[in-house]
Formats: structure tokens, C-alpha cells, sequence
């Protein structure tokens, strides 16, 4: 993987019992009781921390957990999670209350070859969010070699992403290593044609995606609320569905330079309609063009659903972001769950490499039951769209530059 150190690289060049500091993400939801909810983020960070543990290292687990905002908020320790990762990683996982300072050092130097300590959340410190030297030193400074395994954090420039690395040999972890190659294979240098979906409610919330697909890909299809600012700046009249007035014409502008790059934009032919939002509708299929004025377009019609699936038949890649109507509430999940379904399908048979992520799309693929197949779903929210809008990632440039 051109431009980054990788763990067979620091196991060739550190010798075993030294100190690794791990930049993971344990931001996971708890329950009442302490007990995690969602544990893909832990599961994801098996592989480096038993890749190191293997080898003879002494792990200290580094991040952040809420937004304690630089103060000491005992409801936001990562105590709980040491302990759920423990029973995932099957063996002890001790925990020291401060990431920095002697409480860090003494628990660090305490661990057998292999073993493994998290380190209190990051952000109890003010110096974490604001990428402070003198902070990321005393990070830095119980450690010999420092492996960034969280993409989903790569998106701020802060002390345990970023700073830390001006100051320890720096690697890339397995996870992230992961992650990095699925993003390059989709965006990067990807197999034609390149086809992705855009979904979700505002086109405000997404528009420096959309300018910078539009200019890349080969296929633009649009859907959720979003699309219906689309029909509307076309000249359609979508009745009660949400609609961004105001975007109009910013939406111009969008087909407008995608039909400059030779991006085709897909919008829905067809719609599933109905009075309101709610539970226990009967939805109505009619023409995108022809939406009742007392209706609301809350799903992608089933010809809308064909002409999706046809474009998937032609792509050799694609990107998914954003659902394509209100999947959260039944029937309106249908052109989510038959489209994720079908790229599913697609990618197992492996003729379609497909790599999705941010927002709700990890959960609408999974309510899909087509997230496992797919070739890579990115766990990572905020960093994942900020990498799709083509920006720079500081924790990703941290570790090409050290």
C-alpha cells in the first residue's frame, strides 16, 4: 500500500516487549448497564491487537469517547469498554485512568509481553481537540512506535490522530490498512464504470459530495428526500414531499456539471407516495412527474428500482451513501432492500466491487441484509463522507508524511 507503513514493517523493525500506542475507535454505544451495544468498531480492531499481542508487544490502547469537551466526566470513561474488549480479545485487558502521565506510564510498563492496556478517554484532556504540542508529546511519551487503526477519527487533526505523530515512528493498522485500500479501489483508481448512489433527506447537507462525484463517476443516482429537490428544480410538482425551495438551483448547477463531465444523474422514474410519514400506509405508485399534490414521496418506485439495478449490471464499481427512501419505516424500505439486495447479489457473484458507508447507510444495508456482502461497508461516518467529498484526511496525512 504505496505511502504507508504497515504492522509486518514495524514487527521487521521493533523488537518485541517494546510499548505500542494503538489509535483505536472504542466510541461505542452503552446500555444502562455498561454493556456495549454495537460492537462492530471492537470486532474491527481484533486483527491489529492480535496481530501485535502475537508478537510480543505491550499494547496501550488510545481514544476518545463522547464530548467530554477537556473535562473529567465519569459517565464518558472508557473503563466499560477495557472490559468488553477483554471479553472479545479472550484475555485480560487492564485500564489506567489517565492517557498521559505516570498512571499511563506505570500501567504500561506493568504489562507482560502481549499484553494489553486502554488508556482513559483522550478527550479528558482540552490539549486532545486541539492538536496541542505539548500534549501529544506527553501521549507520545511512554511509547516507542505508534499505529493509527481508527479511520473513522481520520478526519480531525487532533493530538491522538495527529500531533502524536510528530513525535513516534508511525503505522498503519490493519483495519485501517483495510479501510484505506477499499476507499483507493472505489475512488482512487477505480474499475469503470463507476457508479454511486447519493441518498438522504438535503441536498445542503451533501453538496460538496455531489460536486465532487459528479465530476468523477459515471453514474449519479439520487434518492431519498434529495431527490425530490431534484424533480422539483426539473419543473415537477412533489405535493407535500420534503423539498429544499431554496436548492433549486443549486440543483441545476449539479446536472448541469455533471452533464459537462459526462456523468449521467439517475433520478427516480417513479415514486411510492402517500399522505404522511407514518406507520400503516398504503402506498400509492405513481410517476415522479405526476405526484398527487395531497401526497408525500417517501420511496423509489419499482421502475425507478430497474433502471438502478440495470445501471449496477453495467458497473464494475460502486459507491453507496444514503438510503433511498424512508427505509425506517415499512414499506418504505422496499427500493432501499431491493437495489442493496441486487448490488449484493452482484458483488458475490464478483463482477461488482461495492464499498458503502457513512450516515444511515451502514444501517439501511443491514436492515437490507445485504451489508455483509458487499465488498467493503465503512463503519466510519464523518470521515468516510469527507473522504467522498475529496478532502484531505489529517489522520490519514499523518501517516503518508511521518
Amino acid at each position: 500500500m504505496s505511502g504507508f507503513k504497515t504492522l509486518d514493517e514495524l514487527a521487521a523493525k521493533t523488537p518485541a516487549g517494546s510499548i505500542i500506542l494503538v489509535r483505536a475507535d472504542l466510541n461505542v454505544p452503552l446500555d444502562d448497564t455498561g454493556a456495549v451495544r454495537d460492537a462492530t468498531r471492537l470486532e474491527r480492531l481484533l486483527p491489529s491487537l492480535q496481530q501485535l499481542s502475537q508478537a510480543g508487544y505491550r499494547i496501550g490502547v488510545l481514544s476518545h469517547f463522547g464530548r467530554p469537551k477537556g473535562q473529567v466526566v465519569p459517565e464518558m470513561s472508557l473503563a466499560p469498554v477495557a472490559h468488553a474488549l477483554g471479553e472479545r480479545m479472550g484475555q485480560a485487558v487492564a485500564f489506567a485512568s489517565d492517557c498521559i502521565g505516570e498512571p499511563a506510564a506505570n500501567a504500561l510498563a506493568a504489562l507482560p509481553e502481549g499484553g494489553i492496556c486502554v488508556l482513559e478517554n483522550t478527550r479528558f484532556h482540552a490539549g486532545e481537540e486541539a492538536d496541542d504540542a505539548a500534549f501529544s508529546k506527553a501521549l507520545a511519551a511512554s511509547g516507542v512506535a505508534y499505529v493509527n487503526d481508527a479511520f473513522s477519527a481520520a478526519h480531525r487533526a487532533h493530538a491522538s490522530t495527529h500531533g502524536i505523530t510528530q513525535h513516534l515512528p508511525t503505522y498503519c493498522g490493519a483495519a485501517m490498512q483495510a479501510e484505506l485500500e477499499a476507499l483507493e479501489a472505489a475512488l482512487g483508481a477505480p474499475q469503470r464504470p463507476l457508479v454511486a448512489v447519493v441518498g438522504g433527506a438535503k441536498i445542503s447537507t451533501k453538496l460538496d459530495l455531489l460536486g465532487n462525484l459528479s465530476a468523477k463517476v459515471d453514474v449519479l443516482v439520487i434518492g431519498g428526500g434529495m431527490a425530490n429537490t431534484f424533480l422539483a428544480a426539473q419543473g415537477h410538482d412533489v405535493g407535500k414531499s420534503l423539498c429544499e425551495a431554496t436548492m433549486l438551483d443549486t440543483a441545476r448547477e449539479i446536472m448541469a456539471q455533471a452533464e459537462t463531465q459526462g456523468c449521467r444523474i439517475l433520478l427516480p422514474r417513479d415514486a411510492a407516495v402517500a399522505p404522511e410519514f407514518a406507520a400503516g400506509q398504503t402506498p400509492q405508485i405513481v410517476a415522479s412527474e405526476s405526484v398527487p399534490s395531497e401526497q408525500m414521496i417517501l420511496d423509489a418506485g419499482p421502475e425507478a428500482v430497474k433502471e438502478i439495478c440495470a445501471a449496477f449490471d453495467e458497473a464494475a464499481t460502486l459507491i453507496w451513501n444514503g438510503p433511498l427512501g424512508a427505509f425506517e419505516i415499512e414499506p418504505f424500505d422496499t427500493a432501499t432492500n431491493q437495489a442493496a439486495q441486487h448490488a449484493a447479489k452482484l458483488t458475490q457473484a464478483g463482477g461488482l466491487i461495492s464499498v458503502a458507508g457513512g450516515g444511515d447507510t451502514v444501517a439501511a444495508l443491514n436492515h437490507a441484509g445485504a451489508g455483509p456482502n458487499f465488498t467493503y461497508v465503512s463503519t466510519a461516518g464523518g470521515a468516510f463522507l469527507e473522504w467522498l467529498e475529496g478532502k484531505p484526511l489529517p489522520g490519514v496525512t499523518a501517516l503518508k508524511s511521518n
